[in-house]
């Protein structure tokens, strides 16, 4: 990346802070009317979840200073918003919680909160709603430090989310390894015929549906009356071992043998460890390479089969 690419990029983060920031004051308006400040609520907000939390874990998940998250916390124990006791793991420490004063203060601060935010949202069409609580989620996930553990649910694609498979895919490999628009092609076809023979009994695509956000897919398509390949395996870096990947083959497993095939087969390139791990513990069994010019690049390509 040159450095005017880092650059532009840079400025563009600027760009949206401000942005963002600006919004964020114009929503939170109704605050000014009430007797607490943003930072109050926002830790109102935490202690309303109704798990009694130390004050360390207060600050770390807030990212408040110390000494004035403990001043803040005698303001709140002063006016009868919350309670404190000692924690029966770590005597140093005392659990906080909010009382039935705090949680009537937060109540209405917390229902104006919801119907702003759904004021905003009402004034996009509904896919525009659902573009900018994706987009939401993908900062959040991007930028979060916190492994994501969140359950995934495997569902068909929804209208739309095959093309969008083609191009993340095509884009990630693209930039991790330099594979050319062939690849992308390649892709295109697969998912062009798999939609257009909308053979339900003896073909299926997957998508991991983690909390709306789409972290993986997978397909499997008839190669012979008794023969399946599977396609289109993908499980997004920043999840990948966390069981994704085993949960998408092992539900091609499942339907191969519902569906009557034999032999369940996997192609991949040498270079890509993620998917021959993933074959590896699904029980498949290298059944042969060879080296190819694929993608514009010199590869070694794996062929995998399962007997079913």
């Amino acid at each position: 990346m040159t450095d005017s690419e880092a650059l532009r990029r840079a400025q563009a983060v600027r760009h949206f802070n401000r942005f963002y920031t600006q919004h964020i004051g114009v929503l939170h308006e109704h605050l000014a009317k009430s007797a607490f400040s943003l930072t109050e609520v926002r830790v109102l907000h935490e202690l309303s979840r109704g798990r009694a939390q130390t004050a360390s874990v207060l600050g770390r998940a807030l990212g408040l200073d110390s000494g004035y998250l403990s001043r803040l916390l005698t303001s709140f124990e002063r006016r009868n918003l919350i309670t404190r006791r000692p924690s029966e793991s770590d005597a140093r420490q005392s659990l906080i919680a909010l009382t039935d004063v705090g949680h009537a203060a937060y109540a209405p601060l917390d229902t104006a909160a919801i119907e702003e935010v759904q004021a905003v949202l009402e004034s996009l069409p509904v896919l525009g709603q659902e573009q900018l609580t994706m987009a939401m989620k993908i900062i959040e996930r991007l930028l979060g430090d916190k492994p994501q553990h969140e359950l995934v649910m495997l569902r068909q694609p929804r209208p739309g989310e095959c093309g969008w498979l083609v191009h993340r895919q095509a884009q990630w490999f693209a930039a991790q390894y330099g594979w050319d628009r062939s690849f992308e092609g390649l892709l295109a076809r697969v998912v062009a015929d798999y939609t257009q023979r909308g053979d339900a009994v003896r073909e299926m695509c997957w998508v991991a549906d983690q909390e709306g956000l789409v972290v993986g897919s997978v397909c499997i398509v008839a190669v012979s009356t008794t023969v399946a390949g599977v396609r289109l395996l993908w499980v997004e870096p920043e999840v990948q071992r966390l069981g994704v990947g085993t949960q998408l083959l092992n539900e091609c497993v499942r339907f191969a043998r519902r569906a009557g095939y034999t032999k369940l087969t996997l192609t991949t390139a040498a270079t890509l460890a993620e998917p021959r791990r993933l074959s590896e513990r699904a029980g498949f069994k290298l059944a042969g390479t060879s080296a190819e010019r694929r993608f514009g690049k010199e590869l070694t390509i794996e062929r995998w089969e399962l007997v079913l």
